[in-house]
């Protein structure tokens, strides 16, 4: 039986700062537990503290939370939570005001030269520039506001037993968060549940090793990590910055004054042609100078200058002045003022022609910058979809079965897919006790869509599946398997079963049978198997996302060994 699903592009994410709020270090409704314990717990990765706070479900319990249900959510309650443990955001340095920029403009040899120059020549009669916002000043406004919407990740939180989708920002301490592969661990917290959990924590540690996350040895999350394999629940118990990726965030200072090599290059050429211009221009002021004392230099008409005591001391001021100008005159001429005014309207008409390309350059050195680059890495394709699969063709073994002829699949078909699509999956479905209201599914794009098409088309009951078994283990899925397996037990009758799903090519080499429409069981030969693999190509040809199911029953033999779910699995049937 195989499942084909629309792929849609992905969406490119940003990483960018956020403002924090102030914390509240005790409130009265949770007097159990204070903040400072709350994040040292994390921090220390203490077994025995956590022993000591009773476990998982001791401190769910102080934090008034639910490991099932998760908080409540409503806006009394939130309020309460931010004031007693903050809010989830992390603070920065704060923004340049126009001042700043202005002022580090000022701090370049050359401009100081020139005012100087300026100053001597014409005093104060030379206005500023005014209050106009220069292009950096600019840029780093529209790139702050980037920021706080890029930054805005939303992510899935437990409250009142429903799962739902809430920002970044939001998750208050007590929170219930859902994690899967690719997901960034968004606070501070202590796993709940999970299978096969392990994180990438290079970001706090260095180490490039994945960290396995467990209830027994290390149930500990921190935020900032990467979840790289598996899927669990959190509970969490710390927020912003009293996380340990915000006391890492405050002691990081995101400004540099590092230079780019055209403008240390300018600012070598610059200070050497002002360093020549001060000299000549000095000696020729020494020059004038004695000329004009020593009684050589002469008037319109023949006359010496400087008579001595004779003449008068006004003239004397004038001329001294007139010598004084004309050296300035030099420094003036000699220093190339004309080129770092070029190269800044030349980065900033390249700034102009990439923000036309929708790339936003923050600093005007990032043009002359990225000039230099010769190949640029990116992630896939840039193309914005709804981000939102269906189910649009569906195999039953090697019969193509349309959407209205569902009806026409065996009962006992249709409860092994009931199963493995229930029970072997990282999303949920949620229906309200209004009959009325309709279906609302979480977890990855292709889970929403497998989950939506059992529950809408082949009435799958996802509550009562649950009851119905336990899950004995789990493999959790991941880029390398490109499948994922789980092994149940039927609460009834005892019995076992597995079940598989992933990409459809990696599922028909583990199968021996298949079922048909009418629930029998037919072998699948060679003949078979290449055909199912036409199919698959073919699906796969018209870009779209092929998944597969399998099943087998576990005989008693082998009920006490799950190993079997790994290497032995011989499943009767393929979707």
């Amino acid at each position: 039986m195989t499942i084909t699903l629309d792929l849609p592009s992905e969406v490119p994410r940003v990483s960018t700062d956020t403002i924090a709020i102030d914390v509240v270090q005790d409130h009265p409704f949770f007097s159990g537990i204070d903040q400072s314990s709350l994040a040292k717990l994390v921090k220390d990765k203490s077994i025995d503290e956590l022993a000591n706070l009773g476990g998982v479900q001791g401190v769910a319990a102080s934090l008034k939370s639910d490991t099932t249900d998760g908080v409540s959510g409503d806006q009394e309650d939130v309020a309460r939570r931010h004031e007693a443990f903050g809010s989830n955001t992390y603070r920065k340095p704060p923004s340049k005001i126009f001042f700043i920029f202005v002022w580090e403009s000022f701090k370049d040899p050359t401009i100081i030269i020139l005012l100087l120059c300026a100053a001597l020549s014409l005093g104060f009669g030379i206005k500023e520039h005014g209050l106009k916002e220069g292009c950096n000043f600019r840029q780093n406004r529209q790139f702050d506001k980037l920021s706080k919407v890029s930054k805005n990740i939303p992510v899935e939180a437990v409250r009142k037993g429903r799962r739902q989708q809430i920002s970044i920002f939001e998750i208050v301490v007590g929170d219930v968060i859902c994690l899967k592969i690719g997901d960034q661990v968004p606070a501070d917290g202590i796993l709940v549940e999970g299978h096969s959990l392990q994180v990438d924590e290079s970001s706090m540690t260095g180490e490039s090793n994945h960290v396995e996350i467990n209830l027994t040895q290390n149930p500990f999350l921190i935020s900032g990590t990467k979840v790289v394999d598996g899927y669990g629940m959190m509970l969490v118990t710390s927020v912003g910055m009293n996380t340990t990726w915000g006391e890492m965030m405050s002691q990081i200072s995101s400004d540099s004054n590092e230079q780019t090599p055209l403008q240390e290059r300018l600012n070598k050429l610059t200070t050497s042609i002002g360093k020549v211009g001060l000299l000549v221009s000095f000696l020729v002021l020494v020059v004038l100078l004695v000329r004009y004392f020593t009684g050589t230099t002469k008037d319109e008409s023949g006359n010496k200058e400087f008579n001595g005591s004779k003449t008068s001391s006004d003239d004397v001021i004038n001329a001294v002045v007139g010598i004084v100008a004309a050296a300035v005159t030099i420094v003036v001429v000699a220093i190339p003022e004309g080129l770092p005014l070029a190269v800044t309207l030349t980065l900033a008409y390249s700034m102009k022609r990439m923000m036309a390309d929708q790339a936003m350059v923050r600093k005007l050195s990032a043009c002359e910058t990225m000039g230099s680059a010769t190949t640029i890495c990116i992630d896939k394709t840039g193309t914005l979809t709804l981000n939102k699969m269906t189910v649009t063709k569906f195999f039953l073994g090697k019969q193509h079965v349309k959407a209205e002829s569902h009806t026409t699949i065996s009962a006992k078909v249709l409860e092994l897919l009931h199963q493995g699509v229930g029970l072997n999956t990282t999303g949920s479905v949620f229906k309200s006790t209004d009959s009325c209201s309709s279906f609302e599914f979480s977890g990855s794009p292709t889970e929403k869509a497998i989950l939506s098409w059992a529950a809408t088309e082949l009435n799958m009951d996802m509550d009562q599946i649950k009851r119905n078994f336990n899950i004995l283990q789990v493999e959790a899925f991941n880029s390398e398997k490109k499948k994922s397996g789980v092994l149940i037990k039927n609460i009834t009758d005892g019995t076992i079963h597995a079940h598989w799903k992933g990409a459809a090519e990696m599922i028909s080499r583990m199968c021996s049978h298949y079922y048909d429409l009418e629930g029998n069981v037919k072998p699948l030969d060679q003949s078979d198997k290449e055909e199912c693999d036409r199919i698959i190509e073919g699906m796969a040809a018209s870009s779209l996302r092929c998944i597969a199911f399998a099943h087998k029953q576990v005989i008693k033999a082998e009920q006490e060994d799950h190993e079997h779910i790994h290497g032995n699995f011989h499943p009767y049937f393929i979707c």
